[in-house]
């Protein structure tokens, strides 16, 4: 169930003037809660607030069930978050530039044994995942299947996979 009523959701997706801007207030202290759990400063949270209504009096229409509204502001929140993060460093840090190089300059044979060992100690679950994509070369479409999972699933757990094996690789 919703924590905002139904029609109220109907009428702004509706595009009622009027239903929007009373959402937007309704909205507004969980889309703070969310900003303050997910930003790494006040800063990135309020400026998160603000676009993600943004987000929400624009694209609201597209939302395509009531009920979500609440996943898809987190959601659009997290994002928001990631965004400012990513302007305020750089995709590019020097950390994460140090750490590539790292990798780079490993010899070959000792960089496939370590990355045999990372993959060794994942979690079933994500090992499988990594070994299908990776080697096998599935699609995601084709591991979901494969393991009766959701695309959804399976990228989460690629992506998971992938951070514990870089993880591995730096430790």
């Amino acid at each position: 169930m919703s924590r905002y009523p139904d029609q109220l959701v109907v009428a702004a997706r509706a595009g009622d003037r009027s239903a929007i801007a009373e959402l937007l207030e309704l909205t507004q202290p969980d889309i703070r809660r969310y900003a303050r759990r997910s930003c790494r400063t006040t800063g990135d949270a309020e400026d998160a607030v603000q676009e993600t209504l943004l987000v929400l009096s624009r694209h609201l229409a597209g939302l395509k069930e009531a009920a979500r509204l609440s996943a898809w502001l987190f959601t659009v929140v997290r994002r928001q978050c990631d965004r400012l993060a990513r302007a305020m460093l750089g995709r590019e840090s020097l950390e994460a530039a140090r750490d590539d190089e790292r990798l780079i300059l490993r010899p070959a044979a000792e960089l496939r044994i370590d990355v045999a060992g990372a993959i060794q100690s994942l979690p079933e679950h994500y090992r499988t995942v990594v070994l299908l994509r990776d080697l096998e070369e599935l699609t995601i479409d084709e591991i979901a299947a494969r393991l009766d999972a959701t695309r959804e699933a399976v990228k989460a757990r690629l992506h998971r996979a992938r951070q514990m094996i870089r993880e591995y690789l730096l430790a």
